[in-house]
């Protein structure tokens, strides 16, 4: 059984179309992405799934309960990090998370609640009211309201945006260790290092679509491969190797060429021609592409 099934989701908004036809199926234990621009969809799909928001057509389902028709337990199965700042300022930070506690009806959960604050660093701040907080600490409460329930699917609608390091790397280590605990978590997230550090596998939204589904390793194999970045010293890159460059203003008479490369073994045969063109190269790089490579070539529609 899939942690999130989603089948043929559609949503509009008058002439917008938000979701046109999504399918996805994250795996129990998955820590998944959905990248894409803004306005591609993300968002809209996320409250489907949250059931803050109704598709026009198709399903979700986490843990095999429909979120429509089975709405109470497939909000159990869920913890959500929404990106905006939502909170109480009536309430300290303990007796807010005691209260989301409530909702799901757990009693006695202190326990979990400390150590949830524990790994978010928020034990200075239990007894502190949610208004006097900084926009960062803010966002560790909204994380610590999504596990209070210890949720088996962990969403977090772009986690870390805006906020400090030190939070960044506190969130993941607590994230991951639930996620090798067996917690699904899915991840949207416009730092494309973050998702390409922790993700499994990775969906990207364009237009509503999903336009590339893999996983991460094999997107950049597949789709971007390696480059290779030369600077000579002498002489300039022979014709048969133009074709392989990725930016066409390094030929205006440049000294410094970044080729695209797809396997390694594509090197040698390179330094060949170069050689043999009376070229002296001074300095060589091989980079490897990453995940902002390939979401890049994705939205501008090259394959």
């Amino acid at each position: 059984m899939a942690a999130i099934q989603i089948t043929n989701v559609k949503k509009g908004y008058q002439s917008v179309q938000a979701l046109a036809g999504v399918s996805l199926s994250i795996a129990q234990g998955e820590f998944f992405g959905l990248l894409g621009p803004n306005g591609a969809g993300k968002t809209t799909l996320i409250s489907i799934i949250a059931g803050l928001n109704r598709a026009d057509s198709g399903s979700v389902s986490i843990h095999g309960h429909d979120v429509v028709r089975d709405y109470r337990q497939a909000r159990r199965m869920l913890g959500v990090v929404p990106q905006e700042l939502v909170f109480d300022p009536f309430f300290t930070v303990r007796e807010t998370l005691r209260m989301q506690s409530g909702y799901f009806g757990l009693k006695n959960n202190d326990a979990w609640i400390d150590e949830v604050m524990h790994h978010l660093d928020l034990t200075g701040k239990a007894e502190a009211n949610m208004r006097a907080l900084s926009g960062g600490m803010k966002r560790r409460v909204l994380v610590a309201q999504a596990l209070v329930h210890k949720p088996p699917v962990i969403v977090l609608d772009e986690p870390t945006a805006g906020v400090d390091v030190e939070l960044r790397q506190t969130l993941w280590q607590f994230i991951g260790r639930l996620n090798r605990e067996g917690h699904t978590v899915v991840l949207t997230t416009h730092y494309l290092e973050e998702a390409q550090a922790l993700c499994n596998r990775v969906a990207m939204l364009k237009a509503g679509q999903v336009v590339a589904l893999d996983t991460t390793a094999a997107l950049i194999k597949r789709i971007s491969g390696s480059q290779l970045v030369l600077s000579l010293s002498q002489g300039h890159l022979p014709d048969s190797l133009k074709s392989l460059v990725t930016h066409p203003e390094e030929l205006l008479g440049g000294r410094k060429y970044t080729l695209r490369v797809t396997d390694y073994a594509e090197v040698e045969p390179i330094l060949a021609r170069l050689r043999e063109a009376g070229a002296r190269i001074e300095d060589m790089q091989l980079q490897q592409a990453d995940l902002e490579d390939v979401f890049i070539q994705i939205m501008e529609g090259e394959k």
